[in-house]
């Protein structure tokens, strides 16, 4: 075997190697998970008041990131069908065939079992219940929804808020109001944000059967409306967690701003119906939850 021969195969080693790994990037979608690990983190680190157990953080991003890379893994091998109909979709490795259902599944059951049993014994059982209740609401109840009824937006936010819960109780230990105030905010948030991605995409949804939009015609007044309500309710909202001492003033005032800065540009898309104030929408929305969560982490510290 000459020299040629074996550097070819070692390419195509590497190039294997790399196709893979970015395969089960996509599966586990790393960048969205990421987010929710952040959101998590950000929470606990909230809650701590400055007594903070690195281990217990670390525990906390590994178990979160392997339970919602789970969540995703086992909603590419339900929706393999549908993702081949959409254009965002359609390049998954599940969809294209490029991995197996049998693979995808085992490692999503793999990375979920192992997920919600490193956070319920390296923090708490209550954190394991909460993640596994994430998990199971997300994979096999909103998943399904989503051909079946727009209320599907609403169950998802369910699971989409729990992360910020579980940050909360991984330090304290138990549900009380703050876990639910911050709970709150994030649950309201995906109603804006959500609505705004689903408005930009809906040919693409409706392409697979999806019914993501709250008003039958989709992209319409009637949308436009319950997504300026939405984000008109996270003003007061976000001046919660002032209210009830969990935060300063500050913060408060942050989050307020920040349910006014959506409001602004709900209020646009309401005027004009038109797919750049979506697209406006859906960036202001993108800013509004990393920024308001550091707000009240930073005024504890």
């Amino acid at each position: 075997m000459n020299i040629i021969t074996l550097e070819n195969k070692s390419v195509t080693r590497t190039i294997n190697l790399r196709s893979k790994l970015m395969d089960y990037n996509q599966l586990v979608k790393f960048r969205l998970t990421f987010l929710v690990v952040f959101s998590s983190v950000v929470t606990y680190l909230t809650a701590s008041h400055g007594g903070i157990n690195w281990f217990e953080v670390a525990m906390l991003s590994l178990g979160g990131f392997l339970v919602t890379g789970a969540a995703n893994g086992i909603n590419q091998v339900i929706e393999k069908d549908f993702d081949k109909l959409m254009l965002r979709t359609a390049n998954r490795p599940v969809a294209t065939n490029r991995m197996s259902v049998t693979e995808a599944s085992i490692i999503s059951l793999t990375m979920g079992i192992s997920g919600v049993l490193i956070i319920g014994f390296f923090l708490n059982p209550l954190c394991g219940w909460l993640s596994l209740a994430a998990l199971m609401s997300y994979a096999f109840v909103y998943t399904p929804l989503k051909r079946v009824s727009p209320v599907s937006v609403f169950v998802g936010a369910f699971p989409g808020a729990l992360p910020t819960m579980l940050g909360w109780v991984a330090f304290t230990g138990r549900i009380d109001m703050a876990a639910i105030l911050l709970f709150g905010v994030q649950f309201f948030w995906q109603f804006p944000h959500f609505w705004s991605i689903a408005w930009i995409l809906d040919e693409d949804y409706k392409r697979a059967g999806f019914k993501m939009l709250p008003s039958t015609p989709g992209r319409d007044k009637g949308t436009a409306l319950q997504t300026l309500a939405f984000s008109l309710v996270l003003i007061p909202i976000g001046m919660l967690p002032t209210q009830y001492g969990l935060c300063g003033v500050t913060s408060g005032i942050i989050g307020a701003l920040g349910g006014v800065m959506l409001s602004y540009f709900a209020f646009r898309l309401y005027k004009t119906c038109e797919m750049k104030d979506a697209k406006k929408l859906m960036f202001a929305s993108f800013l509004y939850l990393p920024l308001v969560q550091l707000a009240y982490l930073f005024d504890k510290i």
